[in-house]
């Protein structure tokens, strides 16, 4: 087998297309399908099933992509480091996280590191989800990860920075608008904004009306948080929202936040393959977001866990 064989078979159960693949790779399915076929008989067992829509791993195919995936990250990383010292740059950070994280946790710290290393590249991943980081992360594409933290991930080390609160969202004008903060009985019926069920913020949130016993409606799906605050603040919905600096103060006039403090605090951070290992552009970084993040800083890294 070779590492081309092992790429395309993870890129395939990435994209759970061959011809996806294809077009990728500019070649045709039969050339992306003989990648598969010689890791098959190198191993002696089908890795994949072919479906009508497309085709999944097999049992074996996802212990060989788990493999793969962590193995080739690490290779990608190196050969990405070896380029830098051929090429003489002053190196680079890689850093993936959702569209409106760099706003609402980075912007100082950007500013800060720049001034710091004036000559290293910073390059930013935007991801729907913290899942699509975590790929991202376990790929090689990235060094470091900012994600909401949720269930341990094998093999990924993380660390976490922040805490943020939960608050409700509303209008100014709305009937809430005037509670000092919201029970969980409140919630009770409501009909809510509310980001995508495979997030990690969304499933916490699920977690903790499911054990509460409260049955909200959530009518109207939001990529992101910010989407949902503007909506809130134009009066179509309620939304249960980590309390963020940004979203106070003269830049929403007509927007309320209103606490609620019987749900635990969402916890945001950074998700890395080997912290022991990670460049040190790439740990100042980290270190410097997490400064900008107040007590944060102070929080340790987690090893991955192994089995």
């Amino acid at each position: 087998m070779t590492i081309d064989d092992l790429r395309v078979f993870t890129a395939v159960c990435r994209a759970g297309s061959l011809s996806a693949v294809a077009r990728d790779l500019h070649c045709t399915q039969s050339a992306v399908s003989q990648h598969v076929k010689r890791l098959e008989r190198e191993l002696g067992l089908s890795l994949i099933e072919r479906h009508p829509r497309g085709v999944v791993p097999t049992k074996a195919g996802h212990l060989l992509q788990a493999a793969v995936a962590t193995g080739l990250g690490s290779i990608d990383h190196a050969l990405h480091r070896i380029a830098e010292l051929a090429r003489g740059e002053g190196g680079s950070v890689r850093i993936t996280t959702g569209a409106t994280s760099i706003q609402h946790f980075m912007s100082g710290a950007v500013v800060a590191f720049r001034r710091r290393f004036p000559q290293v590249s910073l390059e930013f991943q935007t991801e729907v989800s913290s899942r699509s980081c975590l790929e991202a992360l376990t790929a090689g594409r990235v060094d470091l990860a900012w994600i909401t933290l949720g269930t341990p991930v094998r093999g990924i080390g993380r660390r976490p920075v922040v805490d943020l609160p939960w608050v409700l969202a509303v209008a100014a004008g709305d009937p809430l608008a005037a509670r000092a903060r919201i029970e969980p009985a409140d919630l009770q019926d409501a009909r809510l904004i509310g980001l995508p069920q495979n997030s990690v913020a969304r499933s916490q949130l699920d977690a903790w009306l499911g054990r509460s016993g409260i049955r909200p409606v959530f009518d109207t799906s939001v990529a992101d948080w910010d989407t949902a605050i503007l909506l809130a603040e134009l009066g179509l919905g309620h939304a249960v929202v980590p309390a963020l600096p940004q979203w106070r103060g003269p830049g929403h006039p007509g927007l309320r936040l209103l606490p609620l403090p019987d749900l635990p605090p969402l916890t945001a951070g950074w998700a890395v393959r080997d912290w022991d290992n990670l460049c040190p552009l790439s740990r100042a970084f980290a270190d410097t977001v997490a400064a900008h993040c107040g007590d944060g800083a102070a929080l340790p890294a987690e090893q991955p866990e192994t089995a």
